[in-house]
């Protein structure tokens, strides 16, 4: 693909100075816009249900409205620095908190499904806006020695969200009920707006003459087609089975709403306990657990469909399911870092458009699959994607060997 000449292409981030001044107080005011998105990208897992009743859907095409926003923070990190353009990157994120909160304001308050799909799709774009531009605002808030832990601190608001949001979003649908649970996320990003005007500097977009390559172009590199596959196998497979788990756990399982905030909160614990662990596992190898990670998932899927009824399974299945599925993003954007040095922006913002075109296609073959032919169908499905995406992985790691790159 051709280099694409525009000011936005010739966007730079400016190289950080090692004596310059830490801006933690923004890392935090944005780690609490991660937590605000996260939790509002993955509230209707746990709310599905309710929501469906209430608008009048199959459960299917509730979980279409996770469909959606993957669909559109898709086009948004493939499209966000040509349509910001020089606009100052702080003006840019405060934008992007207020429209998380309308987003919010019209999941809430939607009267019919297609203005709650309107809500959706806005927060997608918000998601696709945000992650595209994280790790490079990270580089400019921090010295480089600490955009490790900067980047680390953001993905602690994403494992705090992966804890509370699924278990909490149950409790309050069951108490307020699901419009009110949506509801309570606008305060959320009201305080996320307010933190990030006063903590964060000015952030303006640094320019060079000359042309920057397109995003697409680090595909040309086999090593990167495939692990970019593999990675959009493995999400794909996931979002197949974890959308439709708060049906599966009422219909098949027959939880309470009580037990049912139970599981989804161990399911979140593990995961938090997960991306602590997965440090340890890829300084050694980056690949042994992107390929042992889905087969685990593919076997917990499997088991699932022989052991849905028995309420204490289930509970120790979700549980290593959140443990290992987790942790896999991390080792993904581990494998990024090693296998794009010299491209990752481009690499990261590539990863964000598949990951949420996975999330998209994932959750909508799901929900295909689960009104059709019912759950045994979705998670054998599910499994099926999540063995493609480990042979996936085996296959970028023999094409990091016989490329002679260090990412083992």
């Amino acid at each position: 693909m051709n280099p694409v000449t525009t000011s936005a292409a010739a966007e730079r981030v400016p190289a950080p100075v090692a004596d310059a001044p830490a801006h933690w107080a923004g890392v935090f005011a944005m780690t609490l816009c991660v937590f605000g998105l996260i939790a509002s990208e993955f509230m209707p897992v746990s709310l599905l249900t309710p929501i469906a009743t209430s608008l009048g859907v199959s459960e299917g095409w509730a979980g279409y409205g996770i469909a959606i926003s993957g669909a559109f923070a898709v086009i948004t990190s493939l499209s966000i620095r040509r349509i910001a353009g020089d606009l100052d990157r702080k003006t840019l994120l405060l934008l992007l908190t207020v429209l998380m909160g309308v987003s919010g304001v019209i999941v809430s308050l939607a009267p019919n499904y297609p203005v709650y799909m309107v809500g959706r799709a806005l927060i997608g774009v918000v998601i696709g806006g945000f992650w595209s531009m994280s790790a490079a605002i990270a580089m400019r808030l921090v010295p480089p020695q600490s955009v490790p832990k900067a980047l680390a601190v953001f993905n602690g608001g994403n494992a705090l969200a992966t804890v509370i949001a699924a278990p909490l979003g149950s409790y309050l649908g069951g108490i307020i009920g699901w419009r009110g649970a949506f509801m309570c996320l606008v305060p959320v990003a009201l305080v996320a707006l307010v933190w990030q005007w006063i903590s964060l500097p000015s952030l303006k977009v640094a320019t060079r003459s000359g042309v920057t390559p397109s995003v697409f172009a680090v595909l040309r590199r086999p090593l990167v087609l495939r692990g970019m596959a593999a990675a959009g196998v493995f999400f794909c497979g996931q979002f197949m089975l974890f959308t439709y788990l708060r049906p599966f756990l009422e219909t098949v399982t027959r939880v309470d709403v009580a037990t049912l905030s139970l599981m989804l909160l161990a399911l979140g614990v593990a995961g938090f306990i997960g991306t602590v662990l997965i440090g340890g596992f890829i300084k050694t190898s980056v690949y042994r657990p992107l390929m042992i990670i889905p087969l685990l998932m593919a076997a917990i899927a499997l088991t699932l469909t022989v052991f849905g009824q028995s309420g204490s399974a289930v509970f120790v299945l979700l549980a290593v399911w959140g443990l290992v599925a987790t942790a896999a993003p991390v080792a993904w954007w581990a494998w990024l870092a090693k296998s794009l040095p010299d491209d990752a922006e481009a690499g990261g913002g590539l990863m964000v458009a598949i990951v949420q075109l996975a999330i998209a296609l994932g959750s909508t073959v799901g929900g295909l699959l689960f009104d059709g032919s019912g759950y045994r169908a979705t998670f054998t499905a599910s499994a099926v994607v999540l063995v493609v995406g480990a042979l996936l992985a085996a296959l970028t790691a023999r094409t990091t060997i016989t490329s002679g790159i260090a990412a083992r």
